[in-house]
């Protein structure tokens, strides 16, 4: 059972024994609790004064222009940019390659590197697979069809349609991609 004291002059603090409530091999410790207020640590600077930035020591840049929108996406990318109709109608229609559908963000870190791997696929496969991807930003009502949960997600559709289609979440290497190509599809 604790024990409470009042600590001599110190009107609204009292002590309290804690050895006997948390079991611990060592001296007594003593905790004073104050009425008024508890504060646990002194205020940090670092954080507290508007002045100092506490990740930069530079000053912000400014930019000269705005980046440009769909900067993953160009018009000589081999991987074109699709709209959820214009994928359904792919999918639905007879194809002798298989097609590969990237479901990604523009500002997901990892969908940017699976573009990169993506577009060296496209190159490798450039007549023997169609690779297109959808912006899951622009088509969410599309990817939540899809059960889209993590981005990047890759869907491998093969041209014979008795063969289900194989989904892959997150990034994934170009040898895997280049196995499930060649031998699964």
């Amino acid at each position: 059972m604790a024990v409470m004291q009042t600590a001599a002059g110190l009107p609204h603090c009292s002590i309290t024994s804690v050895s006997s409530i948390i079991p611990f091999h060592g001296p007594p410790s003593r905790l004073c609790f104050s009425n008024s207020s508890m504060k646990t640590h002194q205020p940090n600077l670092l954080f507290s004064t508007p002045n100092i930035r506490p990740f930069s020591l530079r000053p912000p840049r400014k930019l000269l222009c705005l980046p440009p929108r769909g900067k993953y996406v160009r018009e000589d990318y081999l991987v074109k940019k699709m709209s959820a109709k214009e994928v359904q109608e792919l999918v639905k229609e007879e194809r002798t390659v298989p097609l590969i559908i990237d479901f990604y963000a523009t500002w997901c870190g990892p969908c940017i590197l699976m573009a990169q791997e993506l577009e060296m696929l496209a190159v490798e496969y450039e007549s023997n697979a169609m690779i297109v991807k959808v912006d899951t930003d622009e088509e969410y009502e599309f990817a939540h069809d899809m059960q889209v949960r993590g981005l990047p997600t890759l869907y491998f559709i093969s041209p014979d349609p008795t063969k289900g289609a194989i989904r892959t979440e997150g990034l994934i290497p170009l040898q895997m991609m280049r196995d499930i190509i060649d031998n699964e599809m």
